[in-house]
């Protein structure tokens, strides 16, 4: 399903998934904040919350702790997130206009600790290189996981999709839900891609939000010129953690290091 964004958002926080409202099933919040130098933002919600800056400024208080997070830009930049366990008081003040967080909430009885992902902490990769005639290579940035930190309840990271090329495939698909939120690059352009989720195609634009219901395979593609940048937010379930995807086997071939095209052409 897209939520589409119509137009830019606006000063403050904007809502897209309630975790109490019509896509509770989801178990998350998703918010866009949008700030401009001097606004100030502050939430102590009884949730796990996981701030991560898309670009700008702001100087962040919480837990007795006082640091700056700063993103000049999301394409060629690390994220950097601030992870906060349930009720801690946060209180953002921003310092440079135009900027926005992406913020992802959800239930967790665990998490007892606060933590600065700066972006040196960031685990990149380049994936899908030396398969498909690079048609899927991509680089992808995991900034927590089960592996990095195994009380949170979220899985959450971005991926920087070249121009053109497929992030998602071989088609995969999991048990728990998630949340897409893409942008394209060159900015301020008609840049767009095309998600395939089941049996649905789906348009991406500026903007937009797709949620992935489980079970679902959901593989995409960038247009040539644009590059797409998403943010991914999975969510644990109790006793089910995401880990790693289900591959639907049929497609599986086109990772053979020797896959051939057509492979009854005389």
């Amino acid at each position: 399903m897209k939520i589409k964004q119509p137009g830019d958002f606006l000063n403050g926080v904007n809502k897209i998934v309630d975790i109490n409202g019509p896509h509770r099933d989801y178990l998350m919040d998703f918010e866009i904040l949008k700030l401009n130098q001097g606004d100030t933002y502050s939430n102590k919600q009884p949730l796990e919350r996981a701030y991560l800056l898309i670009q700008g400024e702001v100087t962040a208080s919480y837990a007795d702790e006082t640091a700056t997070m700063t993103r000049p830009n999301y394409y060629d930049h690390n994220p950097v997130t601030l992870q906060l366990a349930p009720s801690t008081l946060v209180e953002l003040l921003c310092t440079e206009d135009e900027t926005e967080i992406a913020i992802f909430k959800s239930e967790n009885d665990n998490l007892q600790h606060n933590c600065l992902r700066k972006p040196e902490d960031t685990v990149v990769e380049e994936r899908g290189k030396g398969f498909m005639n690079e048609s899927g290579t991509r680089i992808t940035r995991t900034i927590i996981d089960k592996s990095i930190d195994p009380d949170s309840n979220l899985m959450l990271g971005e991926d920087m999709h070249y121009p053109g090329k497929w992030a998602g495939f071989p088609s995969h698909h999991h048990q728990q839900p998630e949340i897409y939120f893409y942008k394209f690059h060159p900015v301020n352009q008609k840049g767009f891609g095309l998600l395939k989720l089941g049996d649905d195609a789906i348009l991406l634009e500026e903007n937009d939000t797709v949620l992935i219901p489980p079970g679902m395979d959901h593989p995409q593609v960038a247009a040539p010129g644009y590059a797409m940048y998403f943010i991914f937010a999975i969510r644990h379930l109790e006793n089910n953690p995401y880990i790693r995807p289900t591959f639907i086997e049929e497609h599986l071939w086109v990772e053979e290091p020797d896959a051939i095209l057509w492979p009854d052409k005389k």
